[in-house]
């Protein structure tokens, strides 16, 4: 587990701002993987579908019936693409590390789940805040909005404020936990099997379970941040909230 990451830091005026490369190369080649799933699924569309489409239309459904356990339809509908994009995405980033976790070279960890980095999952969950805000907005007005920090007593704006920033928090910090943990595990699970032939049979078992533990478990946060989402933006824009 002793590795650095390959860092470039780019200077905007006096303000250095540092990329690791490692995290935005799995992040492209997630985004390039969720793209060639919808485009596969859906170039050739048919009356019944078959295949890839039958699976875009299962994953379709199954965003729909997140959406309408938070909210109704009418309101809740126009979060649909965001929640396919958000639970396809999300899933396919947790996945990626599992084949080829662990990659040195240099001395650089160059291969690994995006989102074993807190700095995507943050990024993902302030999107997820600042888009519910700006929905909240936009529905029911800035004075209805502000109105909702008060409410039903005045005393309470600290504790709405603080919660604002503890939903963010917590989404992110929830997702980054459970994939940067499984991923260090399996670190530790390879450099086991690689300390000898005795080593590689005491680790192969332990490695092939826990690799079928992390799928389950990429995919059930996958769900669970896009479940997350839903209810944050069902109470910024749901009329009851």
């Amino acid at each position: 587990m002793d590795h650095g990451a390959p860092e470039v830091t780019l200077h905007v005026g006096s303000l250095p701002i540092t990329f690791n490369l490692a995290t935005v190369l799995t992040l492209l080649v997630s985004a390039t993987i969720v793209f060639i799933i919808a485009f596969i699924s859906t170039r050739n569309l048919q009356l019944k579908p078959t295949g890839m489409q039958n699976f875009m239309e299962w994953v379709m459904d199954f965003v729909k019936g997140i959406i309408k356990s938070n909210m109704d339809w009418k309101t809740g509908g126009r979060f649909h693409v965001l929640g396919i994009t958000l639970i396809m995405f999300i899933a396919v980033a947790n996945m990626l590390g599992l084949p080829f976790s662990g990659i040195v070279i240099h001395g650089d960890l160059w291969w690994k789940s995006p989102t074993a980095d807190p700095v995507v999952t943050l990024t993902l969950a302030s999107m997820v805040t600042v888009l519910a805000t700006f929905y909240g907005i936009k529905l029911h007005g800035v004075g209805h909005y502000f109105k909702t920090f008060v409410q039903p007593k005045s005393f309470l704006l600290p504790l709405k404020i603080i919660e604002e920033f503890a939903n963010t928090l917590t989404l992110g910090l929830r997702l980054y936990g459970n994939i940067y943990a499984g991923e260090i595990l399996l670190g530790l699970l390879a450099g086991m099997a690689g300390g000898g032939f005795l080593g590689f049979l005491g680790a192969i078992i332990p490695t092939m379970a826990w690799l079928g533990f992390s799928i389950f478990v990429g995919f059930i946060q996958a769900f669970v941040f896009t479940m997350l989402t839903m209810v944050y933006l069902s109470h910024k824009v749901s009329k009851d909230h």
